[in-house]
């Protein structure tokens, strides 16, 4: 049996941390809506923020732990549905639920960890079960003859020794999506750093009634998806036999992957996003060739697109949960992998954005089928994209500094990448892929060999 990578890390504490509920509600209940209800199979979403903190473990377990508890419980005040569960009704027909009731909590561990600091933070190649060692679990659901009670956030702080702090965080996806979970992440480095209150224009949002839902998409999409696969994810199983690495793309290879574009389609709608995702969509292609796919084999890109500000009646910037629309992009594998893949994958993401997002007929058109329609991938050649250069987590600082490096562990779970800004370039953007040592090794010279063409 293969060893488990998070015995690497000693446990020092493991605790429930509770809103001080000072000014919180006592309960709270939130429906899930379709918006939510997407994400209820899916996998948990993890994350690391590393810090080049040189501290010691009496420092660590006397001042920094504490503060971070008594923050924690501050910030949760005003995010309860993060300390609550999730309720997975079974037998009443009803839709699932998020509840928080008093005695509610987030489960925190402490841990230290001698592995090698540097070399988890560093953009060349490293074993993907390194990082476990970081990443906090949800706790087990709870079982009854009624229903299923899921747990939605898991935390842990990792002393490396003289060297670094590492914060992980695990959600489930279908109390909140990354727009949210920053929020949450930014307001408790606030709080930890200088203390007081979380501003208003840091609060969440939580009106259930500002979602409108004319199709009644909320029961079609509930309808769907209870019926398809159990409740709980399968747990990771090491080795993983997968490698990360980090690729940076700065603000100069960003305008040149643009002005290229242009240059072949004058009238394409060009971004970074776009131009990022579709050299990493060919070069992994390209990078999988080897693999003696046909070359009329389909090969989609899927991502997800924020709704608050687009939808008929706009939400705030803070509403809390999920609030997304699915975007699809599609090519055949052997024009990708041609000379001219890049053009075809930047051209047809564009589209695929301007049709889903920038659409006359708005942008839920057509929601009810996304369940099957995404649900026929299942097993095709799927790529896509975590995160966002929206959400900056180079800038939470907890007290200690900018983050040194950001991980999203997650991206170990399907074939997606991570994508943020950059820390160190500005403009720049910074790429997380977590692939066989083989995939990614040819990935990597393509990648420098795509930029040289330039």
């Amino acid at each position: 049996m293969a060893e488990n990578p998070m015995s690497a890390a000693a446990v020092l504490d493991r605790c429930e941390i509770q809103p001080s509920l000072e000014s919180a509600a006592a309960e709270m209940t939130l429906p899930l809506l379709h918006f939510d209800i997407t994400w209820l199979y899916f996998h948990p979403v993890q994350r690391l923020l590393f810090y080049d903190f040189p501290c010691s473990k009496p420092l660590f377990l006397e001042t920094i732990v504490p503060q971070l508890k008594q923050s924690l419980s501050q910030t949760l005040n005003h995010f309860l549905p993060l300390a609550g569960n999730i309720v997975h009704p079974l037998n009443s027909g009803g839709r699932p639920f998020s509840r928080f009731s008093v005695g509610d909590s987030v489960s925190l561990t402490v841990a230290v960890c001698d592995k090698d600091f540097n070399h988890l933070t560093g953009n060349h190649a490293r074993v993907s079960d390194e990082f476990y060692a970081c990443v906090p679990h949800l706790p087990p659901p709870k079982h009854s003859s009624d229903d299923v009670v899921l747990p939605v956030l898991a935390l842990q702080i990792t002393l490396f020794p003289d060297h670094g702090v590492c914060l992980g965080f695990t959600n489930h996806h279908a109390i909140a999506d990354a727009s949210s979970i920053v929020r949450f992440i930014r307001a408790w480095a606030s709080v930890n750093r200088f203390g007081g209150e979380i501003d208003e224009k840091s609060r969440p949002f939580y009106d259930r009634t500002a979602v409108e839902d004319p199709k009644g998409l909320d029961s079609i999409y509930w309808n769907l998806i209870k019926r398809s696969r159990a409740v709980e994810s399968p747990p990771i199983s090491f080795p993983l036999n997968r490698s990360r690495r980090t690729f940076i793309l700065t603000k100069d290879d960003v305008q040149k992957l643009k002005n290229f574009a242009l240059q072949k389609r004058p009238e394409m709608n060009t971004t970074s996003f776009t131009v990022a995702c579709a050299l990493v969509w060919v070069c992994l292609v390209k990078a999988e060739a080897a693999e003696a796919v046909a070359d009329d084999e389909p090969e989609f890109f899927c991502f997800a697109a924020d709704c608050r500000g687009r939808l008929n009646a706009p939400l705030p910037a803070a509403y809390f949960g999920n609030c997304l629309a699915f975007v699809k992009a599609e090519s055949k594998h052997g024009l990708l992998k041609g000379d001219g893949g890049f053009v075809i994958a930047a051209e047809c993401t564009g589209e695929a954005i301007q049709k889903r997002v920038y659409g006359e007929k708005g942008i839920l058109f057509g929601a009810e089928n996304w369940p099957l329609e995404f649900g026929k991938l299942i097993g095709k050649r799927l790529f896509g994209v975590a995160g966002s250069p929206r959400f900056d987590l180079y800038d939470v600082d907890y007290g200690w500094g900018r983050p040194k490096k950001f991980e999203s562990a997650s991206i170990d779970g399907d074939t997606s990448m991570s994508l943020c800004k950059s820390r160190d370039f500005e403009g720049g953007l910074e790429i997380g892929l977590s692939r066989s040592e083989k995939i990614l090794n040819a990935f990597s010279a393509i990648f420098i060999q795509e930029l040289g063409k330039l």
